[in-house]
């Protein structure tokens, strides 16, 4: 015990880790209570475990109807591990301590500096309040605004409903109590759609933009490069998935055909957010083209930004492979990015990303392959959406063996807490030489 204790105080990334996990555990308990059930009976186990991980990992994939399941107890559980989940670990454990009066050891702070994506140290307290202050701000809005929406629909469990969605939201988690289509009741009321849109990007975008945003409000010049990167890929992203999903949908019977063209507009958009990790749904998945299929896999693999609450490889990483590979193209020396020089190790490290996670999802799709008789794209699109922590899904997830929900289960864990992050749990030692090899030539392409 003593050996472990040890281990954890040096080791940021196995905290994270572990602090998940124990989140989940608690959770899946709680869930499977019968007080939490609207029978009140026990729920299946492994159905408990999976929507308690879906929750903290902000996923959104149920196997389950959680509205038919689960009562108002066991949906503020729900809530609440969403919250959790989006926060992270330690910003929910640094505000209990904040508000007990307990000091925020150095320890504490390797592990909020992990968990936050940060290179410095200094600062990490007055970061976390920064961002619970912005996280209960931007919900409270969010909750004022769907009120709108859901209060004369459902009278004062519009209330309820107006919270849980705003939260849901924000944190990129995509679970609805609605009922049995997400929010395709709802994909000719504009309005809503485009408070649930800007909850999920603000979510999606990272607390570092917030600060800079803060400081320098609409000053681009002075960003820090990262929230450059980061608002032009979002930006980018957000407007070539919407003209792409409306020109491939555009004649399709099954999803935007029969409607107008401004709610055509809307619902295009709306897919493009929401493949950016947040699961809502306001048209049916089952009925998207194969090219459209295709595309929401593309964009739920990279999904949002670095310290928010979104999934995926990141923009950042997807946005240094694409430096990178045009650096090399030009044949320049350095990869330079809004007259900044981006080192080797950041370029090492999105593309030990990009490859552990092509590596992990290839993998996994290719072990479902041998336990479930479904189509390959609808498998691909399956996994992807829970590595990337998306939650949409083709009508698969209630109707998968118990081991591929297993296998569904560690994928949304290892995307949530971050593949290096559980690597790094294992192994956190820094390898350093004292000599260098000479340099070896190997052939290329």
């Amino acid at each position: 015990m003593r050996q472990l204790k040890d281990k954890l105080e040096t080791n940021p990334p196995a905290v994270l880790t572990l602090g998940f996990f124990l989140i989940i555990t608690i959770g899946s308990i709680l869930l499977f209570l019968p007080f939490s059930s609207k029978n009140l009976n026990f729920t299946n186990f492994l159905d408990c475990v999976f929507i308690s991980t879906s929750s903290v990992c902000v996923t959104g994939l149920s196997t389950i109807n959680i509205t038919n399941e689960f009562n108002f107890f066991g949906k503020t559980v729900i809530m609440l591990l969403i919250q959790m989940g989006g926060l992270g670990f330690m910003t929910m454990a640094t505000m209990v301590a904040m508000i007990l009066g307990e000091k925020i050891t150095l320890k504490d702070r390797l592990v909020i500096r992990e968990q936050m994506g940060s290179t410095k140290l200094s600062g990490m307290v007055k970061l976390i309040r920064y961002v619970i202050f912005s996280t209960f701000l931007i919900e409270g809005l969010g909750a004022i605004l769907l009120s709108f929406t859901f209060v004369p629909k459902f009278g004062l469990k519009g209330i309820f409903y107006s919270i849980f969605h705003s939260i849901s939201a924000f944190c990129n988690a995509g679970f609805d109590i609605l009922g049995e289509n997400s929010l395709e009741g709802f994909n000719t009321n504009p309005y809503l759609l485009f408070v649930i849109s800007f909850l999920i990007i603000l979510g999606g975008l990272g607390f570092h933009v917030y600060i800079d945003i803060n400081n320098f409000k609409f000053n681009f010049r002075k960003y820090s490069l990262h929230t450059k990167i980061v608002l032009v890929m979002t930006l980018g992203l957000l407007i070539f998935g919407t003209i792409a999903f409306f020109i491939l949908e555009y004649s399709n019977a099954k999803t935007l055909k029969n409607f107008n063209f401004f709610d055509k507009i809307t619902n295009s958009f709306f897919q493009s957010v929401t493949t950016r990790t947040a699961g809502f749904a306001s048209i049916n998945q089952t009925g998207f083209t194969e090219s459209s299929t295709i595309l929401t896999v593309f964009l739920m693999f990279i999904g949002g930004s670095p310290a928010s609450t979104a999934g995926g490889i990141k923009t950042t990483t997807i946005f240094l492979l694409i430096v990178t590979t045009i650096s090399f193209i030009q044949n320049n020396n350095e990869i330079e990015v809004f007259k900044r020089r981006i080192s080797f190790s950041l370029v090492k490290r999105a593309i030990g990303i990009f490859v552990i996670s092509l590596l992990l999802v290839n993998t996994v799709v290719f072990v479902l392959t041998l336990i479930e008789d479904v189509q390959f794209i609808d498998l691909l699109f399956e996994t992807i959406s829970a590595f990337a922590t998306v939650g949409l899904s083709k009508d698969l997830t209630p109707h998968l063996k118990d081991i591929t929900k297993v296998f569904i289960i560690i994928l949304m864990f290892i995307g949530r807490v971050g593949p290096l992050t559980i690597i790094f749990s294992f192994y956190n030692k820094v390898n350093r030489k004292k000599f260098k090899y000479s340099n070896g030539n190997v052939i290329v392409g």
